[in-house]
């Protein structure tokens, strides 16, 4: 006799005796089957397409570009360096030259702390290839003195503690250096407010602009702000 309860009429009630009640079908054990069939199926495909798919070829040795001489004319001095064409200007100066004045930070051209000029403007040495610059005129932090007398900016920023831990004052001041004689050859600013005259004076706010691509993780802004005023007013 099945173990089954017989099916109900709402209208009539239980069925009599002798009707013999179908059994339900066992829907939630098919359900669980099925879906454990497609779960393994799914899962097994990526190995499959994997176990398809051919080997990646082998890497092609690439034969690198051997070093060559570049004579690089630094701080007045001329060095020839043996560099790969890939050598930054900022590892050349550092690696090479034996300049460590010149810091390394971001190496992203975000900081400005390698800062260095290059015929007089003011570069980001981690950006630039140092191939390029040969036969050109650099200028480090290390050049900016004179016969041992610190320049008027190197000046300025002692005397108004225009730096704390230091590490991007080499670039701060290169960049200052190159502010002031962009400045009085009257090259305009993001706020200059007459692109086709030189502004009358430099402003705090021409200054903050014109050194914005210099960062200083101690905040020694306004310093260096008073340093830069000072030396533009000739009152270092």
């Amino acid at each position: 006799m099945s173990s089954y309860p017989e099916r109900q009429n709402p209208d009539t009630g239980p069925s009599d005796s002798s009707t013999v009640s179908a059994p339900l079908p066992n829907t939630s054990r098919r359900r669980f089957l099925q879906s454990a069939a497609a779960a393994a199926t799914v899962g097994a495909a990526p190995q499959l397409r994997a176990q398809q798919q051919p080997a990646a070829p082998p890497p092609v040795a690439r034969t690198p570009v051997p070093a060559r001489p570049v004579t690089l004319g630094i701080n007045g001095r001329d060095y020839t360096l043996h560099l790969e064409p890939r050598v930054t200007l900022l590892d050349a100066l550092r690696e090479y030259a034996g300049l460590m004045g010149t810091k390394k930070g971001c190496d992203r051209g975000q900081c400005g702390a390698c800062t260095v000029l290059v015929e007089g403007r003011r570069i980001n040495s981690c950006l630039t290839l140092a191939v390029m610059h040969e036969g050109e005129a650099i200028t480090t932090i290390e050049g900016l003195a004179r016969n041992d007398t610190l320049s008027p900016i190197q000046q300025a920023f002692v005397k108004h503690d225009a730096f704390q831990c230091g590490y991007c004052t080499p670039g701060q001041l290169c960049s200052a250096t190159a502010l002031l004689d962009e400045f009085k050859a009257g090259t305009a600013s993001a706020v200059t407010g007459d692109v086709r005259f030189r502004p009358p004076h430099l402003s705090d706010e021409e200054i903050r602009e014109r050194m914005s691509g210099n960062l200083c993780r101690c905040g020694a802004y306004p310093n260096i702000v008073a340093a830069v005023r000072a030396v533009n007013h000739g009152q270092t």
